[in-house]
Parts: structure tokens; sequence; C-alpha cells
């Protein structure tokens, strides 16, 4: 099984991400998506500087794959769009269906189909396998069941499978919105945001009137408070994904990676590897949509 690094969702500086992609180049992680897909304001990288790590990674091994932007709101993102689906040196994946048009339109046999697709049923799938797709995530509020459900029927229907990637470790990025809500806690507009989530690593939470961490805001992106974790289901995932997806966060990527890459080596046990994560997370675990429960919740596997 592969494990895949997920796009950087966060706003670092340009040498903080320069510095996390070459202690990437020799980690145990086989892919690597690259690109900025939360908000086109955010500049410290543009697409040549991106490109420019991919070749590294590339150099080193990995599979670089471009992740298109996730909400497309001008002009200047469509051609940003256009330029990295006209490339064909690394693959591409798309999180949005103007991206996937225009793939398809290219004849563009090799891409992936990005968890912002939402590809809940049989038929969407099949549809973008037509298209060209080779590899599709499945959205993180999936349970595991379901996922296991819509991969035996397609693969009754059709004499070639893509690739499954499962988002197996990070906060769940839950939404997208038009509106900058890191802006919005500083009283500031998205247009004049002056870049307040720059440098923030890991978000802002958002907590309750009680105290508990409830939301992470990043941006125009929300994301769960808790960490998504399925390094105690390990398990259940043999034979039904061939890819692992751990998003990157602001410190220990190295080290989670490093655990799933042991544990699914058989170095340690499940559990084992849950227990040593726990220190290495910005906040608590929780796989409660892999088990069709609410996403907060944390199940022990049996």
């Amino acid at each position: 099984m592969k494990l895949s690094l997920g796009p950087l969702l966060y706003y670092w500086p340009r040498q903080s991400v320069l510095d996390f992609y070459a202690g990437i180049a020799d980690s145990p992680v086989d892919v690597v998506h690259l690109g900025e897909t939360v908000c086109s304001r955010r500049h410290e990288l543009r697409l040549d500087d991106w490109l420019e790590v991919a070749a590294m990674l590339a150099d080193a091994g990995k599979e670089a794959v471009l992740s298109t932007q996730s909400l497309i709101e001008s002009e200047s993102d469509l051609k940003t769009l256009r330029r990295i689906t006209a490339q064909d040196r690394f693959r591409v994946e798309a999180n949005d269906m103007g991206a996937v048009r225009l793939l398809a339109e290219a004849g563009r046999r090799d891409w992936i189909a990005g968890p912002t697709l939402n590809v809940f049923n049989p038929h969407t799938l099949a549809l973008l396998l037509e298209a060209g797709a080779t590899r599709w995530v499945v959205p993180p509020e999936m349970s595991g069941t379901v996922m296991c459900e819509l991969r035996n029927e397609l693969r009754a229907a059709l004499p070639t499978m893509a690739e499954t990637e499962v988002f197996a470790y990070g906060r769940l990025p839950l939404a997208h919105s038009a509106r900058c809500f890191t802006a919005r806690h500083y009283n500031l507009q998205k247009d004049t945001c002056e870049f307040r989530c720059l440098g923030i690593s890991d978000g802002l939470t958002l907590r309750t009137r009680e105290g508990e961490a409830f939301l992470t805001l990043n941006g125009v992106q929300t994301q769960s408070a808790r960490v998504h974790n399925l390094l105690g289901d390990l398990p259940a995932l043999h034979g039904h994904a061939e890819v692992l997806r751990i998003s990157p966060q602001g410190e220990h990527t190295r080290a989670i990676i490093d655990l799933f890459r042991t544990t699914l080596d058989a170095e340690r046990s499940p559990q084992q590897a849950l227990e040593a994560s726990r220190p290495l997370m910005p906040d608590q675990p929780c796989n409660g949509f892999w088990h069709g429960k609410p996403g907060v919740d944390q199940f022990v596997s049996a």
C-alpha cells in the first residue's frame, strides 16, 4: 500500500514550505501532492515554484502530483488552472469539475479525481473514469462500509478499476466558502485580509462557549478541530485501498509518515502506532466518519 502526502492546506512562509518538501524528499512517502488548493491569494509560491518542487521530488523518486484549486473564483484562477492542466510532465489532481473538463478535453488519461469532487455513488465515479481518471480520492465523510460497497459495485460493472486513495490522517476539510473566515476573525475584508493566515501553521481553533475545540478556521476553508486518524484502523483498509493520504501539519509530519509506514510494514501494531501518534497531533484523534458515525467520535477497532 502506497502513502500519499496531500497538498499543503495552510499558508506557510516560502522558506518554510521549501524546507518542508526538501525534508519530504527522503521520506517513505510515495506520492506528494503540490500546489495551492485553498485560496488563490496565497502567493508565497507561484506555479513555477511548485513545478520546481515537483521536479525535485520526482528526481528523488516520488510521484509528484499537481493539485488544482477547489474553489475557482476569478479569471486569474482559471489561467492558473489552464496552465496546470496543459502541462504533461506531472499528473494532475482535479478538485473541481472545471479541471475535470479541461483534462478530459486534453485527452489526459492519467489524472486523479480529488476529494472535493464529492464522489458518493458508482455512477459519478464511472463518469470520471470514462473521462480519464485513474485514481479517485474518497470523500473524508464516506464510511469504510460505503466505500467498499461502491468499489465492489463498480468493479462488477467495469473491466478495470481505478486506484482508491483514502484520507487517513489530518484535520478534516469540511467546507469551502467565498468568504474568508480568518479575515473575518481579525475584522478584515477578504480583499484586504493582510494575509493574516500566513504563518498560522495549523489554522485557528474555534471553540464553543464552554471552551471545547469545535472547528478550525483556515481562510476560506473550514476544518475539523480534531484530527482524523486511521492508524488504528489500518487492518480494515487492506485490500480495499491502494493509497493512504496524510495531510501536512505544522509539526511532526515526518514522524506521522514514519508511523504509517512502519505499521503497514508490520513493525508495530496499529494500536501501538495510534498511541504513539497522540503526542504528535495538534488535537485529539477522531475516526467517526470511517465508522459511519459522527466524525468527532473516536472508535477503537476490534
